[in-house]
């Protein structure tokens, strides 16, 4: 092991990638920019990259039913983690993906982790990228995460992203952009949630460009007290596709959520939906919980987690 891990650490890495111990399989880990072990599989290669900080990881034709975890932690105060990871899913696959970033800052410096993802799916494979954020720690320095994440999609491929910020996250910008080929089929699913005075901009734009494919865009949210949150999903539609855009989300406090879900056809076959939807807990679903016995604090806490998950 390149280099130790504390109990911190280990905390970070259950609550990202519930991960305990070194995990099976294919995995790469990371700490405040640097390896802290990785290993590859008989048919996933892990391998640095010679042109930018970070990885590339090649999955071979036809593997199925494994997994691959790539978390990232930080801890060190005042550090900029800049990281380029670049998957490449040949045909026939499906696999499953887990990354994420936690940070745990107790100073008065910022800490940020940046990770520019990017993947090309082949022919009828199948996806399943799963990718937490989360900060924590008792100083004042502002913990900020800035994803970008990119997918090309192959005919007939397929890919489910689940991409959720839990508590702590002082700053994010949020950027995926999606390429969509014919047959292709993409689920992406985004969760946030923010409090104090954090804030949160999410941008997507996913391009469908192949005839058959198609895209769901499911964002939910919830923001606490002075939080601040954006939406810009864009679903351009090019052929003969399907596209459909649901934000929802919570408001608390002092809290202010803009969405802006935008369709854009450049095609007269195109079918594309957008919908959102903003508001407040209502109050008869607090007033059942708490009739079951939960303290009121204690049914918001539930109705939250189950708007999240």
């Amino acid at each position: 092991m390149a280099v130790d891990l504390s109990p911190i650490d280990e905390s970070l890495l259950a609550e990202i990638a519930n991960i305990h111990g070194m995990p099976k399989g294919a995995f790469n880990i990371r700490k405040d920019g640097k390896l802290v072990e990785r290993h590859s599989s008989a048919n996933i290669e892990i391998a640095t990259k010679t042109d930018n900080p970070g990885i590339d990881i090649r999955i071979k034709a036809g593997t199925k039913g494994e997994t691959v975890y790539i978390p990232v932690i930080v801890t060190q105060a005042g550090l900029k983690d800049v990281v380029y990871n670049t998957f490449y899913i040949e045909d026939d696959c499906d696999v499953t993906i887990i990354a994420g970033c936690g940070i745990h800052n107790k100073s008065h410096q910022a800490s940020e982790h940046d990770g520019i993802h990017t993947f090309y799916c082949g022919k009828n494979s199948h996806v399943k990228y799963v990718e937490k954020h989360y900060g924590e720690g008792t100083g004042t320095g502002e913990r900020i995460l800035n994803p970008v994440t990119n997918v090309i999609m192959e005919e007939n491929s397929s890919c489910e992203m689940e991409l959720t910020q839990l508590r702590g996250v002082s700053s994010t910008v949020r950027d995926t952009n999606a390429e969509l080929g014919a047959g292709a089929k993409l689920v992406l699913t985004e969760k946030l949630l923010t409090h104090d005075d954090q804030v949160a901009t999410s941008n997507m734009k996913v391009e469908l460009k192949g005839d058959d494919s198609s895209v769901q865009v499911i964002s939910r949210s919830v923001a606490q007290d002075n939080s601040k949150q954006i939406f810009n999903p864009l679903v351009i539609g090019e052929a003969q596709c399907r596209g459909h855009v649901q934000c929802d989300a919570i408001i608390m406090g002092k809290a202010n959520v803009t969405a802006i879900p935008g369709i854009e056809a450049a095609s007269e076959d195109a079918l594309l939906v957008h919908e959102a939807a903003i508001g407040k807990i209502a109050g008869d679903q607090i007033v059942k919980l708490m009739t079951l016995g939960l303290t009121e604090e204690e049914a918001e806490q539930e109705i939250l987690e189950d708007f999240l998950n």
